[in-house]
């Protein structure tokens, strides 16, 4: 966080950058690609429990927002909002995989879930991430059918996770990201970015769009 912090005070604009802790899905502790899935065969018991110590140790260390992301089930999020809710300053984004356009990762459709988490006070943002680019036009139009609240959207390069190999298979994406961003805007996105395989020029041409898009 301190380093984070420092970051955040030499950028360009500190008064409106914001530093985020990342609550990731279970799946993501099994290494097996479940974080894509999410079939865990566990119980909403489990699953508070399990994001419980985690998100109030993150709050502790004051972070401006939660970052809840890689979600892939509605079933996995109303864990988490359940446990946010016994910490009601917190606030938090929630982002989701997703299995193709239209769907979480688990085949929930993502406008149903928009619409349920759209009455969720401490949520400041909807929306996916680490999916292939080409989706999240589709997602984002979905999700803002859903909701008002802004939408995150930061894809990744478009190679898949070989949870064999434990590493990326496939070509990323033919396109780079900021030549996809417009799209994303348009359909209503918000905050845009990358995950997975996005590199720090990626992220600094994402930028450079969304800058222009602020300036139309």
């Amino acid at each position: 966080m301190e380093i984070a912090r420092r970051a955040q005070q030499g950028s360009a604009s500190p008064a409106t950058t914001r530093v985020a802790a990342s609550i990731g899905p279970f799946g993501a502790t099994l290494a097996d690609g479940s974080e894509y899935h999410g079939d865990y065969d566990l119980s909403d018991a489990d699953l508070r429990n399990f994001h419980r110590e985690r998100l109030h140790v993150l709050w502790s260390v004051a972070p401006d927002l939660l970052a809840c992301e890689t979600i892939p089930s509605l079933q996995e999020a109303r864990a988490i909002l359940a446990v946010l809710h016994e910490r009601p300053a917190a606030s938090a984004w929630m982002s989701f995989s997703s299995r193709d356009g239209a769907h979480t990762g688990a085949g929930d459709q993502i406008a149903d879930v928009a619409r349920e988490l759209d009455r969720e006070t401490q949520l400041v943002a909807i929306g996916v991430n680490c999916c292939p680019p080409d989706r999240v036009e589709s997602l984002v139009r979905a999700i803002r059918s859903g909701t008002s609240k802004p939408i995150v959207a930061y894809p990744n390069s478009g190679e898949a996770w070989n949870a064999t190999s434990r590493d990326w298979d496939g070509a990323p994406a033919q396109r780079p990201l900021a030549d996809w961003a417009p799209s994303w805007i348009a359909a209503g996105a918000t905050w845009i970015g990358g995950c997975c395989r996005s590199t720090p020029d990626d992220i600094q041409a994402l930028g450079n769009v969304m800058h222009t898009s602020a300036g139309r």
